[in-house]
């Protein structure tokens, strides 16, 4: 089965380890590009008690660490993992520390802001914690501001409708 585009890409996990994001490719998808020193930090929590209550079921988180925005994630990889680990318990994939604006934007930041790519939700991320859901068949289907919270009904509902596919 031919991988779709957005899980095409292959990025670093925070433990340095190649990740191909086609590993995933069935599965319902939410990005989140993540900071530890930001107001939105507190949302690893939710994410993680996403991962609890659905991994089982099909969905998988992926923190994408960057530092674009206020400079609020200037730790090193190992400094992230150890955090996230520490102060919030996470469990879902990690990668390592990437650029998700400007001119070091990586891959799958360009695809999923890129009008050409991603016409239905394209634009720029506009700060930590911008949320993308990837349906099974691996279609960006909903894209989440900041300051929604991954807990919030909409956030929930648009997983649950996911998940329920096949």
């Amino acid at each position: 089965k031919e991988t779709p585009p957005v899980l095409s890409f292959t990025m670093k996990s925070i433990e340095g380890k190649e990740v191909k994001l086609s590993q995933f490719q069935g599965k319902v998808v939410m990005f989140v590009n993540v900071a530890s020193k930001c107001g939105l930090t507190p949302q690893y929590q939710a994410l993680q008690s996403l991962h609890d209550r659905y991994a089982g079921k099909g969905l998988v988180i992926i923190g994408v660490p960057a530092n674009d925005f206020g400079r609020q994630e200037p730790g090193s990889d190992s400094e992230i993992a150890e955090f996230c680990t520490g102060k919030y318990g996470v469990k879902f994939p990690m990668m390592s520390k990437v650029s998700v604006k400007g001119e070091k934007q990586c891959d799958l930041y360009r695809f999923l802001t890129s009008k050409e790519t991603n016409p239905k939700f394209a634009g720029d991320i506009s700060w930590n914690f911008e949320k993308f859901l990837v349906s099974r068949k691996g279609e960006v289907v909903q894209r989440f501001s900041p300051r929604t919270k991954p807990d919030a009904p909409a956030v929930i509902k648009a997983i649950e409708d996911e998940l329920a596919k096949e």
